[in-house]
């Protein structure tokens, strides 16, 4: 058998463990996709009418609000959802079986692109979930193209690749799972400080550049050129060169701690 035989065989097999897993305790899943839904519903029904009329300059209209902070809520569902990998990543070493795997006649890499395979999957089925509650409360993108739309998507899916090999580099480091599971929190936390919920020019001074300058809110901003035709400027480059330098960091930061031996 080929090498790359033997690491599609052996990646599809951890994949379909993960996905097992998954399966089996839904919990965790559901309890991470339950908080950008119901931070979905909360703005739109409870500060809907009052977050609209700041941004569109007196004029409530609660639509207009569902369209601006949809994007925004959708990165957040991957952020959210990329958690469950740190933990359970974290879960295999505390148990000893990634020391096991270690010792093993199997591709070293498919341990690894199991998890990571099985959150990106996750990952879009959450984004799909949220976006489908969207749609369901009034999200429309007429405008939008279907190049526009795939391109949305194919962010989306890099930017979900990203953030799974950090949360498996944050699972791999962590001690134990509610380690991990605590590590990973920023990915939850940073799209509230970014351009999900308003604009950045109406935050204060001090606090711009924090929302600014982090790997959320130019995904934010590219997501909504795309999808509501708004300017995307220069956010579509930055979008990449964060998915693509965090991937790469976590990457490295991952296959770096699965090699170590273990003490």
């Amino acid at each position: 058998m080929s090498a790359v035989s033997l690491a599609v065989r052996d990646s599809s097999t951890m994949l379909r463990r993960n996905l097992l897993h998954a399966r089996r305790y839904p919990s965790l899943t559901l309890n991470l996709l339950l908080t950008p839904v119901m931070l979905l519903l909360l703005f739109v029904y409870v500060f809907g009418d009052v977050m609209s009329a700041g941004i569109g300059g007196g004029d409530a209209d609660r639509s207009d609000y569902i369209a601006y902070i949809l994007p925004g809520i959708l990165l957040m569902t991957i952020g959210s959802t990329v958690v469950g990998a740190a933990v359970s990543v974290a879960m295999d070493m505390s148990e000893g079986i990634i020391a096991r795997f270690r010792t093993m006649a199997i591709h070293r890499g498919s341990v690894l692109i199991g998890h990571v395979v099985g959150s990106v999957l996750q990952s879009v089925a959450s984004v799909v979930l949220v976006g489908a509650v969207g749609a369901a409360i009034g999200f429309r993108s007429v405008d939008a193209t279907l190049l526009e739309w795939l391109a949305a998507f194919g962010l989306l899916a890099l930017f979900a690749l990203a953030l799974t090999w950090i949360a498996v580099g944050m699972g791999m480091a962590g001690p134990n799972a509610e380690a991990a599971s605590n590590s990973a929190m920023p990915l939850i936390l940073l799209p509230l400080v970014s351009s999900a919920f308003t604009p950045i020019d109406a935050m204060p001074g001090w606090f711009q550049p924090i929302a600014e300058y982090q790997p959320f809110t130019p995904a934010i901003e590219t997501l909504r050129g795309l999808l509501l035709g708004t300017e995307i400027g220069h956010s579509g480059w930055l979008a990449l060169a964060w998915s693509i330098g965090l991937t790469v960091l976590g990457y490295h930061w991952s296959t770096s701690k699965f090699s170590d031996d273990p003490k």
